[in-house]
This record gives C-alpha cells, sequence and structure tokens, in this order.
C-alpha cells in the first residue's frame, strides 16, 4: 500500500519523531499527503541537546510543526533498574507521552518509522508499538531501510545517509541502575569525541573505566587524538579504551532512533 494511500486512510497523524532517517521520511511524507500533520519529539535524559537542536532544524526543513514533549525517565523505576525490558519500557513512555499530548491537540492517530526491514526480535520498542496501537505506516507500506534511504535522497532530506542513533542508556551495562550523573558522563564524553572531530561514536560505561567504540572510517583518527581524548576524559575515568570491534558490529545498541 503507498504512503498516499494511508494518510488518504488516516488524513490527520500525529509523527513520533526522532530525527532519525525513518521517521524524517514519514514526516516528510505526512506533509505532503495528510491534511494535517505534526511532529512530536521526546525530550529526556537519554538524548543529547543537539539532538533536539537538529529535530528542530529538520522539522523546519520539512516543514512540519513540532512538539517537543519533556519527559523524565529517571522517575519511571522499570526504566531506572536497566534491566532487559529497559528498552520496552521506555518506548511504552515515550508513546503514551506522545499520545496524550496529541489528544490535546485534537490529533487521535499516532505513527511511527518502524519500517519493514525491522525485526521485533531485535527492536523491543516495536512491541510496545503494537500494544499501544501506534500505526508504522512505512512497513505498512513494505518500505525497508534501503527504500527509506533511497526515498529520503530523492526527496533531498538531509537523513537520507544519517547513521542509526541509539539513546545514552545503550552505554550503560544492562543490570546498572541508570542515574543522571552516568548518562551525563556518557553525554560529556561523547560530545568531547564529537569536537575531536569523531562523528559516530560511543562511550560505553564499565565502572570506572570506559570504552571508545567508533565506526571503521573514524578509528585513525581516534588514535591519533588519543593525547586530546585522554586529557579530557582521564580525570573522570580510571581508564579509557579504544575498542577494536567497530561500532556497526555491537549488539548493545537496541534502542535505535526511527
Amino acid at each position: 500500500m503507498p504512503l498516499r494511500d494511508f494518510f488518504s486512510r488516516e488524513p490527520v497523524v500525529a509523527v513520533a519523531f526522532s530525527g532519525g532517517v525513518d521517521s524524517a521520511y514519514l514526516a516528510w511524507a505526512a506533509k505532503r499527503h495528510a491534511r494535517r500533520a505534526r511532529a512530536y519529539y521526546v525530550k529526556s535524559e537519554f538524548q543529547s541537546v543537539e539532538e533536539l537542536a537538529a529535530a528542530r532544524r529538520l522539522a523546519h526543513l520539512i516543514g512540519v510543526p513540532l512538539t517537543v514533549v519533556s519527559v523524565n525517565m529517571l522517575e519511571t523505576p522499570a526504566v531506572v533498574c536497566n534491566g532487559p525490558d529497559r528498552c520496552y519500557r521506555c518506548k511504552q513512555l515515550m508513546l503514551s507521552r506522545i499520545a496524550e499530548e496529541a489528544a490535546r491537540e485534537g490529533i487521535s492517530c499516532v505513527v511511527e518509522g518502524t519500517n519493514a526491514s525491522d525485526d521485533e526480535g531485535d527492536r523491543p520498542g516495536m512491541r510496545a508499538v503494537r500494544e499501544a496501537g501506534i500505526l508504522s505506516p512505512l512497513r505498512e507500506a513494505g518500505l525497508t531501510k534501503s527504500m527509506v534511504r533511497q526515498l529520503s535522497r530523492d526527496a533531498s532530506l538531509p537523513t537520507w545517509d544519517k547513521p542509526s542513533q541509539t539513546c545514552f542508556a545503550t552505554r550503560i551495562p544492562q543490570g546498572t541502575p541508570l542515574t543522571e550523573a552516568l548518562l551525563g558522563t556518557v553525554e560529556r564524553a561523547e560530545s568531547l569525541l564529537h569536537r575531536e572531530g569523531i562523528g559516530e561514536c560511543r562511550a560505553r560505561i564499565f565502572g570506572d573505566a570506559v570504552r571508545i567504540q567508533v565506526a571503521p572510517a573514524d578509528f585513525e583518527r581516534c588514535v591519533a587524538r588519543r593525547s586530546e581524548i585522554l586529557r579530557a576524559l582521564g580525570p573522570a575515568f580510571s581508564f579509557v579504551t579504544i575498542d577494536l570491534e567497530p561500532l556497526h558490529a555491537s549488539a548493545w545498541d537496541v534502542s535505535v532512533s526511527r
């Protein structure tokens, strides 16, 4: 079913919007085919201020109005304990808050960016989407990730080649309680790496150690900048290491921005 047909059926939609590849294209399509579309970005301790700023710019570029929904994830014990279902619990909370805000603005249909390539076994959040009755137009239309990227490129969306982003909670080992201090440490470490010219990266925390994981293209740069990185991160950690396994091979990142 083409996306145009979906929006003929559901002409008024609230788009769960992270600024990732899938949600950006979905918002773009909704803007063009729906009678009324509004994007909703969830702001929490799990995302950086840079991500919010980028989402604002992207929504403006697409031409879709944006509502920023603030959620304190650390007020939810099922999320804070960081157990096996943390991603599912987090997604539940995010979707419920988006639905509440959308309802206040007269919108009952919430859509999100799961695509036809996504496997529920690898995406715990998909269970929350299904249970909440949230619709997934890209999946219904049979659009795979590669198709969404190509369509995004055709639409001149800057997200067409954007790497998948994950929330800061994925940097903390499962079972380690999430705290504002831990999440803030992750954000500061990754912001430092970005300032050193390293694009896609993860700063994974293990007690008083941090393991830096980067994409293959950034590995040499990370090694070349090791003195600056050690000088910046050394005071916060007893050990600073670089993972020899490239970022794309990680199985930890289960909370992907759509």
